[in-house]
């Protein structure tokens, strides 16, 4: 059995190979059961939460990955999501690889907004808002640039130091990155606005929301947690990553459909659906999208096997 380090990883899952593997692997579908979710107590912190997502494609591989999602480890310096992956030989259950985690994760979280950002941002979209700071808010940012012509990116963080660091960091990379102080006027500058939040207050208003706005979302990974008011989801055309994550799992459609705001009718496609053509995706240049994400095995188990048949190429 091979061992994939977070650097193997990392530079295998480059985001344009990593975005059209998800788009062939939606398109086309793999056996994957409900995850499991399993609350982990702290005696001294926020709870923690353990995930184990099963996935397979009939006579070619199967995959599990065992992840956990500690909210507090940011304080210590730590990511707030980590984990591995087990790839195996899906007709004979043989061990192949044992993939990195924390990379294939982000990596993939990443690339999924990308995919959706593809149907759903204006084409011409160059400038984005990037809302959090933590391991994920520089995937993303990479990623929507491999889909769409994003140049300049302004960087809004809890605190003033972390916004200036991540910019500083984009600016590095090439990107006209600076730090942000509201969130507000970075939506009136921006046309992409990516959140990547352990928030369980709205930090995204739909009063702020202006025509041609794609909202991607991708913290508030529970019911209680939110990133968005009741305002944006009733503003914007709702779509999401898969149904059954998004509509049990994400705080930012699971609350207002619960208080009767929005309807389950209102989450107008998934990216099955998009990818597919079974949606059409943005249909104007002033419409106003959000897309929720909550993650799915299928995205874990694609991205697996991308980096463990580039791997095995080099």
């Amino acid at each position: 059995m091979r061992i994939l380090s977070p650097e193997e990883v990392g530079e295998a899952l480059d985001y344009p190979s990593l975005v059209e593997t998800l788009r062939t692997t939606f398109r086309e579908g793999v056996e994957q059961p409900p995850r499991h979710h399993h609350t982990v107590a702290s005696h001294a912190g926020t709870d923690g939460t353990l995930l184990l997502m099963p996935a397979w494609q009939v006579d070619r591989y199967l995959g599990v990955k065992v992840a956990t999602v500690f909210p507090d480890n940011p304080d210590h310096g730590l990511p707030s999501v980590m984990g591995n992956y087990l790839l195996n030989d899906g007709k004979t259950g043989q061990p192949l690889a044992l993939v990195a985690g924390q990379p294939l994760t982000n990596r993939r979280t990443a690339a999924a907004s990308a995919l959706a950002a593809d149907y759903l941002a204006v084409k011409d979209a160059s400038r984005l808002l990037m809302v959090g700071t933590g391991a994920m808010a520089p995937e993303l940012v990479r990623a929507h640039a491999s889909v769409r012509p994003i140049r300049e990116v302004r960087v809004w963080g809890r605190t003033p130091a972390s916004g200036r660091q991540l910019a500083e960091r984009l600016t590095r990379e090439g990107f006209d990155a600076k730090p942000e102080d509201s969130i507000k006027a970075g939506m009136e500058w921006a046309q992409v606005i990516s959140c990547a939040t352990m928030s369980i207050e709205p930090l995204v208003l739909g009063a702020w929301l202006q025509p041609g706005h794609h909202v991607d979302l991708v913290g508030a990974f529970k019911p209680t947690m939110r990133e968005t008011d009741d305002t944006a989801v009733e503003r914007a055309e709702l779509f999401c990553d898969t149904f059954d994550g998004a509509l049990s799992e994400g705080g930012d459609l699971v609350q207002p459909i619960n208080d009767n705001v929005i309807s389950r009718n209102d989450v107008l496609a998934d990216l099955f659906m998009l990818t597919r053509e079974q949606h059409p995706g943005r249909s104007s240049d002033k419409q106003i999208t959000l897309f929720k994400s909550t993650g799915t095995a299928l995205e874990d188990l694609a991205a697996a096997i991308l980096a463990y048949e580039k791997t095995a190429k080099d």
